[in-house]
């Protein structure tokens, strides 16, 4: 519908009709520069010539009549913003874990014996373990993103022949990785933020604000809720081996989920009660796209000395990754076995030793200004001290060596303490 809502007079709401902003909203920027409004209609008649009809129309008898187009053509609007925010998802995960890996090398801490250096902070295994497989999502979800583009401007055209049958594909795989990709990059921001120590919640560290922008995505355009073999760790990084574990996750999950629902005799009360199951094997196919688009851009030329390797080193992080995180569902499923998931995690270990070398490096490459950073702590020069202090001089309660209120309240009761002694 396009509604009228306002006198043309003096923009007064028309009668009946309740207008307002829904009020201030997380973080000290963000998106409080937005207004973001409420809108009530109490026993307001629209007309039947301000509803748009091309997907379904109201006749004048009041009958509702819908069009036998695919109803996921109602949500086309969205596909397409859904795909842009994967895309974002790349964008605001590749900044906040540029600002940690920068902060991560300049930063060191404990390790040195006899007076000498400190041990970086990023050499840490344990660093290592949170920090790398964020580098190697904003990869992945940049070259999904790629991807789900391509998908969209595919669809879009065959919609322009009326072809409608990849459109229910569009329709879930943006809806699903849009879920995938907002949460880990939330989820992600924050961690960075805690990979940076106390200073990472400093607002000058980028990251506090990078988060209170970001984190929306999680709710707007929709809220986000085997290999029987005995091999050898270098066989998790064989592209099929990897995939192969990933479809036989999925493949049982949703297998599991649909031998669920037929017990029930109401369909939408087995999807009610089978909602978690649902999400988790909805979640498991999204991954394995992500994974699969992954090893399929690195099948295409990738030109650079050694880029490849590194991209490839970062793939399997992010595969192996999510297996060890998600090892029951690839072991109750039996996709993988025990010893299977041990070399799992004995390569992850290797790759991460593979991939610090190079960790700032590929950050770099996301070509990030630090005007557009924003962030004291992931300066491309590492000069972060002398910045730090800078900023910290910049607060107004600096402005004075002496606090105000020290005059008119704390000096009269060192005084008064003072006189009250020597007597």
């Amino acid at each position: 519908f396009i509604v009228q809502l306002r006198s043309l007079e003096d923009h007064s709401p028309l009668p009946n009709i309740i207008v307002g902003d829904i009020g201030t909203k997380m973080g000290n920027g963000a998106y409080n520069s937005m207004d973001n409004g409420f809108l009530m209609f109490d026993q307001v008649r629209i007309p039947r010539d301000q509803m748009l009809m091309r997907l379904a129309k109201v006749t004048r008898e009041g009958k509702y009549v819908p069009s036998d187009v695919p109803k996921q053509l109602m949500y086309g609007t969205m596909v397409y913003v859904r795909q842009t925010i994967v895309a974002d998802a790349s964008n605001a995960l590749s900044r906040a874990v540029c600002i940690a890996t920068r902060y991560s090398t300049v930063r060191r801490q404990f390790g040195a014996q006899n007076g000498g250096i400190e041990t970086q902070v990023i050499d840490y295994k344990t660093q290592q373990n949170r920090l790398f497989p964020l580098l190697a999502s904003a990869y992945a979800f940049r070259f999904v993103g790629e991807w789900l583009k391509w998908l969209y401007t595919d669809v879009t055209a065959r919609l322009q022949a009326s072809d409608f049958s990849t459109l229910p594909e569009a329709h879930a795989c943006t809806a699903g990785l849009k879920s995938l990709t907002t949460t880990a990059t939330a989820d992600g921001i924050e961690e960075c933020r805690k990979l940076c120590g106390g200073h990472g919640y400093l607002w000058c560290s980028g990251l506090p604000e990078l988060f209170a922008v970001y984190v929306p995505a999680c709710t707007y355009e929709g809220d986000n809720i085997v290999l029987q073999l005995q091999v050898f760790a270098e066989d998790w990084l064989n592209p099929a081996v990897v995939v192969e574990a990933f479809e036989a996750r999925a493949l049982r999950m949703a297998v599991a989920c649909a031998k669920n629902l037929s017990k029930f005799e109401n369909q939408e009360q087995g999807f009610s009660e089978l909602l978690a199951e649902l999400v988790e094997a909805a979640i498991a196919h999204c991954q394995l796209i992500v994974v699969s688009k992954f090893i399929a851009k690195l099948e295409q030329d990738i030109g650079g000395k050694g880029v490849k390797k590194q991209l490839n080193n970062l793939c399997y992080i992010y595969a192996l990754h999510i297996l060890h995180k998600h090892l029951g569902d690839f072991l109750s499923n039996n996709s993988i076995t025990p010893k299977q998931a041990s070399l799992a995690n004995d390569q992850l270990r290797s790759l991460y030793s593979q991939v610090r070398p190079n960790a700032v490096a590929l950050v770099d490459a996301f070509n990030y200004t630090d005007h557009y950073l924003n962030s004291v702590l992931g300066r491309y020069d590492g000069n972060v001290y002398p910045k730090l202090f800078e900023e910290a001089w910049k607060d107004p309660l600096n402005d004075s060596v002496v606090p105000d209120g020290y005059q008119e309240y704390i000096r009269p009761l060192i005084k008064q303490q003072l006189r009250t002694a020597r007597l």
